[in-house]
């Protein structure tokens, strides 16, 4: 391997597992080629000769001759003469141009790839038709392990990483190819699936799973906007697209079988039939006022409230997600840290919550971390899961709670396509559903969500927790014609969010940093004299609520009046005030990011300030939050620092049947701080049985 690419490989390795890197060059790092750049690689071997000309019909090669971060995955004239074959064709002069860019641009990825960063179930950069390529780990003919490309190619043992003076050539044994079907043709296509498939046909669920993308939005019709927060000089773009997309977790029919002999349900009279009365035992708890309604009946199942209908509909989230990695808060690798981005993870099992097709549902999908709590108390259980493993709707913690939920599967099958052109599903091993036991236990807990995860337009186009985190632009107005090498920011249109409204203002999401002090290191700022209103997520079971903002005060931020569906709540929100001033704790806080004071408190100390603090309308950042400096490792508590809090925003009663709305509305006196800045971080939804705890050493956890 050539030196050259020894040095870049090493400060790669840091980063390239979880985010993807930049093509632009550093100044300082521009040197003279001394060895073959991709495309005279491509050239200088006749047994690749097929594709050359394939990458040159595409006009790629200029690019592949270019400094860069580029992996090819690269097909032999054998594999192209196979791939030929089984399409009825004997040259690659009989493929159109179109036919040539798809090839070309589904085997090149931005950014550079050695098989011991493939160790996922899909690549963490989208290959340049902007589709993920599934991996798995197996071994060849000969015994050896290599690495396996949407399940079926694989990178040869003895030529894998090549290195190129612009980036690693992987040599494969097939040409790799991405459906371009729908979702629901792919779900179709698997017959291990049939039942599900059954129940989405006749529910008409699957006319719901058919958009793809609004060819209407144009991102050239939208300026880049420059901004200041706190004294980083930015600048955001519009998103790139305007996609839709759905991620389906469905049972193969071996887990129904299975349902059905343990409840009793007979097949006798149709698959179709014994869902559909499966249906009924789970959501008929759940929906009583409906059980007698006319489209209750399985004369009806496309109707609103059929409980098979329900069944299909909680199936299904409305964001695409291509791996099991991105289902949760994603792992770093950076030195001594190796774990979710952000969260302490033997402290806090990762989990994000997302909304399904069921209307005002969500289901709570979790990364199993922990063996035992602070307590040492179980948190797996016999053959409840191994570290590691993603799961839905699960609450286990013995010996107060005993719900396993559904494992998620990430295997990549060779068979059958787990990927569309607008969606993807998993395999999961028990019945997915709104059940009453998780209404009522398993999502009785407090919400967490990042505002990443809220909008599942961020998701589905790309753009959550992008760009290399790790390192800092320059501060100072970028230069018009360059994009961030680092990764860039962005800003939302109107009408490009579901269920938000705004006037007078610019939505930014900035890209994740390990440094900044924002929960998984990115953040949303409202800039101008705003008036935004969004769409809350829904929470499980009627009742009291508190909504929490947390945030990182600055004194170059702003103040807002909150609303909840149209009402004021309380004094406005205050982002210049912290919880050492006098207003919350004053002196009594102790400023200790390394939480040397707040652990040395007693149970009853740390809830007789909860106490105060709640009665104050605050709380502290919890403890499994933090962010931590990629050079050295050290790690910066959250609840340490006084900046880094939570907000009550209101407490209030919420019907978990109906959509209810959060606004706010600009509070400054005048353009105060860096344009009013106002800052969305990490939303909060806490029941009642959580916050209303009460007596003598009782609080609510502080993780």
């Amino acid at each position: 391997m050539k030196q050259t690419l020894i040095s870049i490989l090493c400060a790669l390795s840091v980063v390239c597992g979880f985010t993807a890197c930049s093509d632009e060059p550093d100044s300082e790092n521009f040197y003279t080629f001394t060895g073959e750049m991709m495309s005279d690689y491509l050239r200088n071997r006749p047994q690749y000769s097929d594709f050359a000309t394939i990458v040159e019909r595409a006009d790629l090669m200029d690019l592949l001759s270019t400094y860069g971060h580029y992996t090819c995955f690269l097909p032999s004239n054998e594999a192209v003469s196979n791939f030929l074959s089984e399409h009825g064709l004997q040259s690659v002069d009989q493929l159109s141009d179109a036919d040539c860019d798809t090839i070309a641009r589904t085997h090149l990825i931005s950014n550079m790839y050695t098989t011991f960063e493939m160790t996922q179930d899909r690549l963490q950069t989208s290959n340049m038709l902007g589709r993920y390529l599934a991996t798995s780990q197996g071994l060849d003919d000969d015994g050896n392990a290599v690495v396996f490309l949407e399940g079926v190619a694989h990178i040869y043992f003895d030529l894998k990483n090549d290195s190129v003076e612009n980036g690693i050539v992987q040599p494969i044994d097939m040409v790799l190819e991405k459906s371009n079907s729908y979702i629901a043709d792919i779900l179709r296509d698997n017959s291990t699936i049939g039942t599900f498939y059954e129940a989405l046909e006749a529910t008409g669920v699957y006319e719901d799973i058919s958009l793809v993308e609004d060819a209407s939005y144009n991102p050239k019709d939208y300026e880049k906007y420059y901004y200041t927060s706190d004294f980083w000089r930015e600048v955001a773009w519009v998103p790139d697209t305007k996609k839709y997309g759905f991620t389906a977790f469905v049972e193969p029919d071996e887990v129904y079988d299975r349902e059905f002999q343990r409840r009793g349900i007979s097949t006798a009279n149709g698959r179709l039939r014994a869902v559909y009365e499966l249906a009924c035992q789970i959501y008929d708890p759940v929906y009583p006022a409906d059980v007698n309604a006319p489209g209750h009946s399985f004369e009806n199942l496309t109707d609103s409230v059929n409980p098979l209908k329900r069944f299909v509909q909680y199936h299904i989230i409305s964001r695409y997600v291509p791996g099991t990695s991105d289902l949760t808060p994603l792992i770093m690798n950076v030195g001594a840290t190796n774990e979710a981005f952000g969260i302490h993870t033997k402290l806090a099992n990762p989990c994000d919550w997302y909304q399904t097709l069921l209307p005002h549902t969500m289901m709570k999908i979790e990364q199993l971390t922990m063996d035992r709590d602070e307590d040492g108390n179980d948190c797996r259980g016999n053959d409840y899961g191994n570290v590691g493993e993603r799961f839905i709707n699960r609450r286990y913690a013995a010996p107060a709670y005993n719900f396993r939920g559904a494992l998620i599967d990430s295997k990549v099958e060779t068979t059958v396509d787990h990927d569309a052109l607008n969606g993807h599903y998993f395999y999961v091993d028990d019945i997915v559903a709104f059940s009453k036991d998780v209404q009522e236990v398993v999502q009785n807990i407090r919400i967490r969500m990042d505002f990443s995860t809220i909008f599942p337009e961020v998701m589905t186009n790309d753009m959550r927790l992008k760009g290399n985190p790790t390192q800092d632009d320059p501060s100072g107005t970028p230069d018009d014609a360059s994009i961030p090498k680092n990764g860039r920011n962005f800003y939302f249109p109107l009408g490009y969010l579901d269920g938000v409204s705004f006037t007078n203002c610019h939505v930014v999401m900035r890209r994740p940093h390990t440094n900044f002090w924002s929960w998984q290191g990115d953040e949303w700022n409202l800039f101008g004299d705003y008036d935004f209103t969004f769409r809350i997520p829904p929470v499980p079971k009627s009742g009291e609520y508190q909504l929490r903002l947390g945030f990182c005060g600055l004194k170059t931020r702003g103040v807002a009046q909150v609303y909840f569906d149209g009402v004021p709540q309380g004094i406005p929100l205050d982002m210049t005030v912290y919880l050492n001033e006098e207003f919350f704790l004053g002196d009594r806080f102790v400023d200790d990011e390394k939480l040397g004071d707040y652990n040395g408190k007693t149970a009853e100390e740390k809830a007789e300030e909860q106490k105060l603090l709640k009665n104050l309308g605050a709380y502290r950042a919890g403890r499994s939050t933090y962010h931590f400096n990629p050079s050295s490792g050290e790690q910066f508590d959250f609840t340490g620092n006084p900046r880094t809090y939570r907000r009550i925003l209101c407490q209030t009663y919420i019907d978990a049947n109906k959509d209810h709305y959060l606004r706010f509305r600009v509070a400054s006196d005048g353009k105060q701080g860096n344009n009013n800045e106002f800052m969305l971080d990490y939303f909060e939804l806490v029941p009642k049985s959580v916050y209303g705890v009460g007596g003598d050493g009782e609080m609510e956890d502080d993780l």
